[in-house]
């Protein structure tokens, strides 16, 4: 049985164009190859060139289209810069992934000012900034638009040596719900993409052996995530068919860990 042309619809992302900030890392550059294999054209924003190589060649030999543009998370004017060259390149906005971010392990009475500072920044601040900066263009334009913020599961429970990270996730988390509150009449619907542990994605000095064992017997799928598991929720989120009625959520994809209590 063929799959009906209007289930290929719903998912279909042809003409629009997506910016995924962090689309040079593991989880999110999975996203980001996803989309493009959905019809999205792909700006790739990051810091470091050479770590977009891969996820560009992955989008070019599936028949996409993607491209570069580097970014300081921690700065506004680099953000309206990734804003002018996407307009410059591709006409328009239509998707925004905020998934930049960093991780600490440190043990709370550790924390020093400078860490406290840089990771609420790139966590949290930077995702305030994209949106006041991408948010702008949309009602500028009167463009209809998704914003996916990616939240953790330490946003929804605090987890254990990720203090600094569990705040700026929950802060996350609220920040979206108030912009979909905020924005819902003007057809900008704004989400939470919550991922849980990841094979290849987490810091190996934050996940060890241990911490492993820990993992996977509060998760009842009993494994880690692969980074194409989240393609599916995001491609929900970002649709303007598939998720239209989708604002203010938390999509979580974590194999049932939040699920969990004893």
């Amino acid at each position: 049985m063929n799959v009906s042309p209007y289930l290929k619809e719903l998912f279909d992302l042809s003409g629009r164009t997506a910016v995924v900030i962090g689309g040079t890392g593991h989880l999110c550059g999975a996203i980001a190859a996803g989309l493009a294999r959905a019809g999205a054209e792909i700006v790739l924003a990051g810091r470091i060139p050479d770590k977009a190589e891969p996820v560009l060649r992955d989008i070019a030999s599936d028949g996409g289209r993607g491209w570069f543009v580097p970014v300081d998370v921690t700065s506004r004017a680099s953000l309206n810069q990734l804003l002018e060259a996407t307009l410059a390149h591709a006409g328009k906005a239509d998707i925004l992934i905020n998934g930049a971010g960093i991780h600490s392990d440190t043990p709370f009475l550790d924390i020093d000012e400078e860490e406290y500072g840089r990771v609420l920044d790139t966590n949290l601040s930077a995702v305030f900034r994209a949106c006041q900066v991408f948010g702008s263009h949309f009602i500028a334009e009167s463009r209809p638009g998704s914003i996916i913020n990616i939240g953790s599961v330490s946003g929804i429970s605090p987890l254990s040596r990720a203090f600094t990270d569990s705040l700026a996730k929950a802060a996350v988390h609220n920040l979206t719900r108030n912009l979909a509150r905020e924005w819902a009449d003007k057809d900008i619907r704004v989400n939470t993409l919550v991922p849980g542990f990841f094979a290849a994605a987490q810091n190996p000095r934050f996940v060890n052996e241990s911490r492993v064992l820990d993992i996977l017997r509060q998760t009842p799928a009993s494994r880690f995530g692969n980074a194409d598991e989240l393609i599916g929720a995001t491609l929900l989120l970002a649709s303007p068919r598939a998720g239209s009625f989708i604002t203010g959520a938390e999509l979580v994809v974590d194999g049932g860990f939040h699920a969990m209590t004893l």
